[in-house]
C-alpha cells in the first residue's frame, strides 16, 4: 500500500519518480544574470548538482522546468503558473516523467506584505500545508528597515512540521537550504517541497536582492 497523507489521499506510486527527489538536504542556488534571466542549481548534501534550471527574464507567466543537469536534456518536474504573474499567484507542478499533476503552491498575497505564506495544494487543488516566514517581527523588519536578514520558512502539514527553508544571504547569489528531516512520516511529496524551495528563490529571493 502507498503511504497516504494527512487528507487521506494516496500519494503515486515511486516507481517512475526520479530518485535524486528523495533525499533528506538540498541546496537550492540561483545565480543572476542580469537582463538574461536566471539559473538554479540544486545540490545534494554532498555538493553534487542533482537538479539544474534555467528561468528567462521578462516573462509574465512563470514556466520553470527542471532538469537533471545544465544539458537540459531529461526533464523531471515543471512548474507552471495559472495565470499572468499576480500577487496572490498559484504555481501547479507537474512530474513530466509521468504525465502526472503533483500538487500546486498558491501565494498568500495580501498575507505576504508582512510576512510570506504560501498554501501547499494536492493534485486536487485541496489545502494540505503552509509555507510560513518565521517570524512576523523579523518579516517586518525585512521590508521596512532592511532587506540584509536572511529569510527562513516552516512548511507545516496539519500544523506539524515538515521541511525547512534556510536563507543564505548574498546580495548576488541566492541559496536555500532544504531540511526535510522532520517529515519522518513523509506526508510531503519532495518533489512540491523542492518547487516551493525554487519559487522562493525566484519570487521571495527578489525582496533579498533589490
Amino acid at each position: 500500500m502507498q503511504p497516504q497523507n494527512p487528507q487521506g489521499q494516496y500519494y503515486p506510486s515511486t516507481s517512475n519518480i526520479h530518485p535524486a527527489f528523495f533525499l533528506k538536504n538540498y541546496l537550492v542556488r540561483k545565480k543572476i544574470f542580469s537582463f538574461l534571466g536566471s539559473a538554479f542549481h540544486i545540490y545534494d548534501a554532498n555538493g553534487q548538482v542533482v537538479f539544474y534550471s534555467k528561468q528567462k527574464a521578462f516573462k509574465l507567466r512563470e514556466d520553470i522546468r527542471i532538469y537533471t543537469g545544465e544539458d537540459m536534456q531529461t526533464e523531471v518536474l515543471l512548474i507552471k503558473a495559472r495565470n499572468i504573474i499576480d500577487f496572490s499567484a498559484t504555481y501547479d507542478v507537474f512530474d513530466p516523467r509521468n504525465n502526472e499533476k503533483v500538487g500546486s503552491l498558491k501565494r498568500q498575497g495580501l498575507a505576504s506584505i508582512v510576512q510570506d505564506k504560501w498554501n501547499i495544494l494536492n493534485a486536487q487543488d485541496q489545502q494540505i500545508g503552509i509555507i510560513q516566514e518565521e517570524s512576523l517581527i523579523l518579516g517586518l523588519v525585512r521590508r521596512f528597515v532592511t532587506n540584509l536578514i536572511p529569510q527562513t520558512y516552516t512548511g507545516t502539514i496539519n500544523n506539524v512540521p515538515v521541511c525547512e527553508f534556510k536563507q543564505n544571504f548574498n546580495p548576488f547569489v541566492v541559496k536555500i537550504s532544504l531540511d526535510f528531516s522532520q517529515d519522518t512520516n513523509n506526508w510531503l511529496d519532495r518533489r512540491l517541497g523542492i518547487a516551493a524551495a525554487i519559487l522562493l528563490c525566484a519570487i521571495e529571493g527578489k525582496q533579498a536582492s533589490a
